[in-house]
């Protein structure tokens, strides 16, 4: 693909599309499943990419015991592991009544036994197994309000991890002594195993009152049994325990994988193109990120003269929206917004960001394009960019104006994606 025969903005979707592909699972785990384990063997997962990497498991090993939490239309047909579909990300009675009989499955096995952990980001939400005195309807506040508040992911995980029976190691706890290999698809910035899917198969050195300062530097107001719940000392396995001492963890696909498979396209596609990589572990304020990166691009543009090559910024990580009103959003609509804001039309950057799952925030969009003519025509639609910012509205912005990106379900989650191509001036 030239970029002088489609639009720039498709010319980033297609970066979009080749970061998502080469981060599924059926193209990428083959490579690292080990000849099956004779004896019992027990595959166990959870997360919006588990089923497909459950999926390509059965591919190689062919029909497997074993059980699988995923989101709400994100099932794979296997022909031994079974599927089950939770809420995410706020979590549900069915990823809970599934996680106990997971936990089950797990629990009695012996040294001669096999696990295979398949981990990806959303586990957080999937596995549900609160600690004694936390119902799931306090726990669903808890996690609503942490969604809420803006802090990082690896702050909430750490207040998820101990009000769980499950998250923090507890899971590899619960099947030692068997073996147990432990594949992840990193979403988390820094590629840090234990804050993947809150890291139930990673011991954990937080303690409580990490957990109580979370919620306190935030401002989250939880239940008196979850104030209670966090004064006791948690099931949280910390590194080094026997438990997991027969516990393997394997990260095969992260964030870098899916911005290197970007810039290979675009340097195809447009030899001497200049690709910046800004990093694959960005964190903070989607809108403050956004101002950030516009003002990049802008200094870029003004340095370049007709003739020059294009240059592309692409960068990963997870950013976080604080509410602050009542709209849809997500965390990478609201980096366009705040984007198309700062930019004012500039006529020469063009601009994706989008969620690899396909969920941007808890809607089922991924994410939106932004091109020079982005507000003149939503002003034609009625819709004012900095109203719809104010409200957290980016959902419902990019909507009117037909430049949302929706993929569906991906299957996969290697966490935002974000490219920023500046043209050369005519």
């Amino acid at each position: 693909m030239r970029i002088s025969e489609r639009e720039p903005a498709v010319f980033l979707r297609a970066l979009f599309d080749r970061a998502v592909e080469v981060a599924d699972p059926m193209r990428s785990l083959a490579g690292f499943l080990p000849t099956k384990p004779a004896g019992r063997v027990v595959v166990v997962g959870a997360g919006k990419a588990s089923a497909r990497m459950a999926e390509a498991v059965e591919a190689v090993w062919g029909p497997c015991e074993g059980l699988v939490i995923t989101r709400y239309g994100y099932a794979r047909p296997c022909r031994g592991i079974e599927i089950i579909e939770a809420a995410h990300p706020v979590p549900d009675e069915a990823g809970a009544a599934a996680t106990a009989r997971m936990l089950d499955l797990v629990a009695g096995l012996g040294e001669g036994d096999f696990v295979l952990a398949l981990i990806s980001g959303g586990a957080s939400a999937l596995l549900v197994a609160p600690v004694e005195g936390v119902t799931l309807a306090e726990k669903q506040a808890v996690n609503a309000a942490l969604l809420a508040c803006g802090a990082p992911i690896d702050r909430m995980n750490t207040v998820r991890k101990h009000l769980s029976r499950v998250k923090g190691g507890q899971l590899a706890a619960a099947a030692w002594p068997a073996q147990m290999l432990a594949l992840m698809i990193s979403d988390v910035p820094g590629d840090d195993p234990a804050f993947i899917g809150s890291g139930p198969t990673v011991g954990d050195r937080s303690t409580v009152a990490d957990a109580q300062a979370v919620l306190a530097q935030w401002g989250v107001a939880v239940p008196d049994s979850v104030t209670a719940a966090l004064g006791r000392v948690s099931g949280v396995v910390p590194p080094g325990d026997a438990r997991l001492g027969r516990v393997e963890n394997v990260i095969y696909a992260a964030p870098a994988q899916s911005l290197t498979a970007a810039e290979e396209m675009a340097a195809q596609a447009l030899p001497g193109i200049d690709v910046r990589l800004l990093g694959d572990a960005l964190e903070g304020e989607a809108r403050e990120v956004a101002v950030s990166q516009a003002t990049l691009a802008m200094e870029v543009a003004a340095g370049l003269r007709a003739g020059d090559a294009p240059v592309l910024l692409l960068s990963g990580g997870e950013l976080t929206v604080t509410r602050r009103g009542d709209g849809v959003g997500g965390p990478n609509a609201e980096f366009c917004l705040a984007l198309a804001i700062s930019l004012h039309g500039h006529p020469q950057v063009y601009a994706i960001a989008c969620d690899t799952d396909g969920v941007d925030g808890a809607a089922e969009v991924a994410g939106a394009v932004v091109v020079p003519d982005t507000l003149l025509r939503a002003a034609a639609t009625g819709m004012d960019a900095a109203a719809a910012l104010a409200a957290n509205d980016a959902h419902r912005f990019f909507d009117a104006i037909g430049d949302q990106v929706v993929t569906g379900p991906t299957l996969t989650n290697v966490n935002d994606f974000r490219a920023l191509l500046i043209l050369p001036p005519e």
